[in-house]
């Protein structure tokens, strides 16, 4: 997810607000070393950590920094925490695999990153997994077809996999979403290079193409003035040797991304028409849209 926000502040106690807002607003939070080590503005120790949080509106809550207002749901957010160490290490496997059929499918995929709960540490069984992707020209709706088709085959082999209202669905339980997909004509410069960018960019998690990662860091200079960590982020779930293509690019001209578009519209609606008995998971969907403005798809269904 992506949120619009002003330039970072220099002050420690701001920053450490503002980076658990970030945090918050994905309904995550940190421990303070880890808050420290991905603060807004660059890294803090865990004792300013803690001065920031005595010293503002924070509070610190089963070991988590939250706002003082949410101390309350610090247990809730810190089960989930507890509920990643449990299952991530399958899932995590489970995305380098689809990654690996998926590129290997769609080869006009040149780079996938693990974001949302999965990437941010708070990862549930019932949750999908996120994924942001950068494609070639033309080839967005193709890739979010893509996507939804082999997660959907995926599916199959786990229709006994815990669900909630947003991943709920009549064959197979949803596993794999796009969460965020960009041509590469869009990254240099980028249209957002506002601290929730720069957020998403240093919260997620490269599987492939870790060199065009690095390519949009180094060619939006700004996303380093809110997270200068991102210049030396690492990649540790990276999938190596690289998986090469089994079809060639050709065969998936940009002439198809308007049929595409279609197809991925229609099933967008439909999809969003299975949840219309479930206001919060319909709010859900329409405030994680409107944080991606302006990469967000089929905007005109929405209307």
């Amino acid at each position: 997810m992506l949120d619009y926000s002003p330039s970072a502040d220099t002050g420690t106690a701001d920053r450490v607000a503002r980076s658990v807002a970030l945090l918050r607003r994905r309904g995550y939070a940190l421990a303070p070393a880890r808050l420290g080590e991905l603060c807004l503005g660059g890294p803090l120790t865990e004792p300013e950590v803690r001065w920031a949080a005595a010293a503002g509106d924070l509070a610190i809550a089963s070991g988590l920094v939250v706002d003082r207002a949410d101390d309350v749901r610090a247990a809730r957010i810190g089960e989930r925490a507890a509920g990643h160490a449990l299952h991530a290490r399958r899932y995590l496997e489970m995305t380098r695999e689809f990654v690996r059929t998926l590129v290997s499918w769609a080869p006009f995929v040149r780079s996938v990153w693990i974001a949302g709960s999965l990437a941010s540490g708070g990862f549930r069984e019932s949750d999908d997994v996120d994924l942001n992707l950068v494609v070639d020209d033309g080839h967005r709706h193709l890739a979010y077809v893509a996507v939804n088709v082999l997660g959907i085959l995926q599916a199959l082999a786990y229709r006994s996999k815990p669900v909630d209202d947003l991943t709920r669905r009549p064959v197979a339980p949803r596993l794999m979403t796009a969460n965020l997909i960009l041509e590469r004509s869009q990254l240099v410069p980028l249209a957002r290079q506002d601290e929730g960018m720069a957020f998403e960019l240093l919260m997620s998690e490269p599987v492939y193409g870790l060199e065009l990662f690095r390519e949009i860091v180094e060619c939006n200079p700004r996303l380093l003035e809110h997270f200068p960590q991102l210049a030396d982020k690492k990649a540790p779930y990276l999938i190596a040797p690289e998986p090469r293509p089994r079809i060639p690019a050709w065969l998936y001209p940009s002439a198809l991304d308007g049929a595409a578009r279609a197809l991925g519209g229609g099933a967008w609606r439909c999809m969003q028409w299975t949840r219309r008995h479930h206001p919060e998971a319909l709010a859900r969907v329409a405030f994680v849209r409107e944080t991606m403005r302006p990469y967000t798809l089929f905007d005109e269904a929405s209307r």
